[in-house]
């Protein structure tokens, strides 16, 4: 047997050379394959020993680990700091994606090559790419989590192609258009469609308003919650990025919101403005198939969604007024979101601009000659105007 300042190297019978080192941790362990020469086996001594020194080493005991008990493990961990959805979301694709593939093999063993097939299958099993760049996520959550517990050293998951999202552009309803809408639901729901559209609230925060959310001498609506439905029960829990956030309403509104208030039979403050017939919340399914879908078709629009309605509210608030108007209403934490989402140019909008180009270059209007749509976040808004 060689021996060196650190490990050691023996000869054995088969001919092949073994490598032999202490971990930082006393235990002392063999290099997890033979070599053919004693420089092969010295040469991996020298890289152990400066993954030592540098701090890198990791416990190749604690990467046996399987990524079943991981995740489960994993999953406990991060529950306090999800929403109860989101973290059924990741309980769902950890059972039905990950676990089947993974659960079995050790964290160690996992590679970036596992990874990738296992996109590519679920992309041949008809999965959509939301659903598996879903289910990637949380694997490169739980392993990130691993290396940061230096269970392996570095994430399989690291550098996998996913598959492209198709963004579904918003339908952005004109003005005429949320009116032809309203008029074709049915009361209440038509307050309801109201609401989304010139409010610019979630679905499951419009759906938990209760009459205590209503101020009606402030003219505004405190959003506090938001209904969620997990496997077709639902559940009540703060809105999205946990932004509370009061929405001043316009005056129609209000008195639309006063003459509901009046007419509804529950006068507690926690009663909800809009339920289903049996009194019960509303669920999201059930709502669009038998309220909101033929609202849609009556009116004669096509391929219109609920959250087009906030998507249309964006667009005209941040058309008037600016897009940090818009994120405000729509309780953003900065204004990239409001951009990258909802609000889209409206049709006529790069008419205007070309048009205000020819006039700037007759010399009919200076560089810093305004419209009426075109004010900057600065600006203190004025009166909205009808869009």
């Amino acid at each position: 047997m060689a021996k060196r300042d650190f490990g050691s190297v023996r000869k054995l019978p088969s001919g092949r050379w073994q490598a032999r080192y202490r971990g930082p941790d006393g235990v002392r362990r063999n290099a997890p394959s033979t070599f053919a020469t004693k420089t092969d086996a010295n040469r991996w001594l020298r890289l152990k020993e400066a993954e030592i020194l540098k701090g890198e080493w990791v416990n190749p005991d604690a990467g046996k680990i399987t990524v079943s008990e991981w995740g489960a493990r994993w999953l406990e961990s991060v529950r306090p700091s999800l929403k109860p959805k989101t973290f059924a979301s990741y309980v769902s694709l950890f059972r039905t994606q990950i676990e089947p593939r993974f659960g079995a093999m050790a964290l160690a063993t996992v590679r970036p090559i596992s990874v990738s097939e296992w996109v590519a299958d679920m992309h041949s099993r008809g999965l959509s790419a939301s659903r598996i760049r879903q289910a990637h996520v949380v694997l490169a959550l739980m392993m990130e989590t691993a290396v940061t517990n230096e269970l392996i050293r570095v994430s399989p998951c690291v550098g996998t192609k996913l598959p492209r999202l198709v963004v579904r552009e918003p339908v952005i309803l004109t003005r005429d258009q949320v009116e032809s809408l309203v008029r074709a639901a049915v009361p209440p729901h038509d307050l309801l469609i109201e609401i989304m559209a010139y409010a610019g609230l979630r679905v499951g925060e419009a759906f938990a308003l209760r009459r205590k959310s209503v101020d009606l001498a402030a003219g505004a609506i405190r959003v506090t919650e938001t209904l969620v439905e997990i496997s077709g029960k639902t559940s009540f829990g703060t809105p999205k990025s946990h932004q509370v956030r009061d929405v001043q309403l316009p005056a129609f509104l209000l008195r639309r919101l006063r003459a509901h208030l009046d007419e509804m039979a529950d006068k507690s403050p926690d009663a909800l403005l809009f339920v289903n017939k049996r009194g019960n919340p509303l669920h999201y399914n059930a709502w669009r198939t038998w309220r909101f879908d033929p609202a849609v078709e009556k009116a004669g629009l096509d391929g219109v969604t609920p959250h087009d309605l906030r998507a249309t509210h964006a667009s005209w608030v941040a058309d008037a007024f600016g897009v940090l108007a818009a994120g405000r209403r729509l309780g953003h934490s900065n204004t990239t979101i409001t951009t990258r989402h909802y609000a889209r140019r409206l049709e006529g909008k790069d008419n205007e601009v070309a048009r205000g180009l020819d006039a700037f270059r007759d010399g009919k209007i200076g560089p810093g000659a305004r419209t009426g749509h075109d004010q900057d976040d600065d600006d203190s808004p004025g009166a909205m105007n009808p869009v």
